[in-house]
């Protein structure tokens, strides 16, 4: 009999990546079981259509995300910071996720996590600002306390650090930007130091790979990415999606915080930490065993030449 795997968040970019990776491996021993909060949206269905079993259940509800454990062999598990911006409430989602699982009995989990960035740039640094009281970037600092909830509940867990999505120049602002002569710009505040970035599909592909590997990886941490690049090599691979020029011009990291859009300052620190601690992020993020896992995994340019299309040009 084939073990299920719930997917938490199936129709977002992490989730969708590991139930579309199940589906399309009938012969390799995983049904998936995909948790969306509206089972009867166009994304949800379409899973339907694709073989998935689609059931409705909602992080902040931890009874619902029993019944949607229960019977499973594996659970992905992923929460959304930028849908509330909040750590307090990430915690939350995160606490009820590892309570349901150990409730559940489920044998295998995969929490989608990230690195605490005080372990390096304390929020007490007078360089940044301190964000939500205590945290110095709060989407991955929230995220690591939460690594202890599910190893003080004894949950069966590999912690997956993820990291920046290629997919965010196609929807997060990260795109190129036309200045005032019409040349066009990139100006991630990254200086000389390097971004690891992977296909947001590629997070649930790993993780299939993860699940695949056993009882191997558990009580493990994994750090991935697809590729480790300077912000010129980025600037010079949308060159090549584009077909036009794009010039590195990277911003400072206060001019960064300065922009003022929601989330300015928590990614201008997430970027002042990115930088000041490149050896360190992308040292610990070995591509080749990320390949091991998923063969598949995608370059920058292989991200491009499927999505370029989606990159606005200002």
């Amino acid at each position: 009999m084939n073990k299920i795997i719930a997917v938490v968040g199936a129709t977002g970019a992490q989730g969708n990546g590991l139930v579309r990776a199940i589906l399309d491996d009938p012969e390799g021993g995983y049904t998936v079981r995909a948790l969306t909060r509206d089972a009867t949206s166009p994304k949800a269905q379409e899973l339907v259509k694709l073989g998935a079993e689609v059931v409705q259940a909602d992080n902040y509800d931890e009874e619902s995300l029993v019944r949607a454990f229960t019977g499973a062999y594996g659970a992905y598990l992923v929460t959304n910071f930028w849908a509330h911006m909040s750590a307090t409430r990430e915690q939350e989602e995160a606490a009820n996720l590892a309570r349901a699982a150990r409730t559940a009995g489920v044998q295998h989990v995969i929490w989608s996590t990230l690195e605490d960035t005080r372990d390096h740039i304390p929020a007490s640094d007078p360089r940044l600002p301190t964000l939500q009281d205590v945290y110095t970037v709060p989407h991955f600092d929230a995220k690591a306390e939460a690594d202890s909830l599910f190893t003080s509940l004894g949950v069966p867990t590999t912690f997956l650090r993820t990291t920046a999505y290629f997919d965010n120049f196609a929807g997060f602002g990260w795109e190129p930007q036309r200045d005032a002569a019409g040349e066009l710009v990139l100006n991630l505040p990254m200086g000389a130091g390097r971004l690891s970035g992977i296909a947001a599909e590629d997070i649930g592909r790993t993780a299939y790979g993860v699940f695949k590997a056993g009882q191997e990886y558990v009580g493990k941490t994994v750090h991935i990415a697809g590729e480790h690049l300077t912000g010129s090599e980025m600037a010079a691979a949308l060159s090549r999606a584009l077909g036009e020029k794009v010039v590195y011009r990277p911003l400072s990291h206060d001019e960064y915080r300065a922009l003022g859009f929601p989330g300015a300052d928590e990614i201008g620190n997430m970027f002042q930490y990115y930088t000041e601690h490149t050896d360190y992020f992308t040292g610990v993020r070995d591509l080749d065993e990320v390949r091991r896992l998923n063969p598949a995994l995608q370059t920058l340019d292989q991200w491009l030449a499927r999505n370029g299309d989606a990159i606005p040009r200002h």
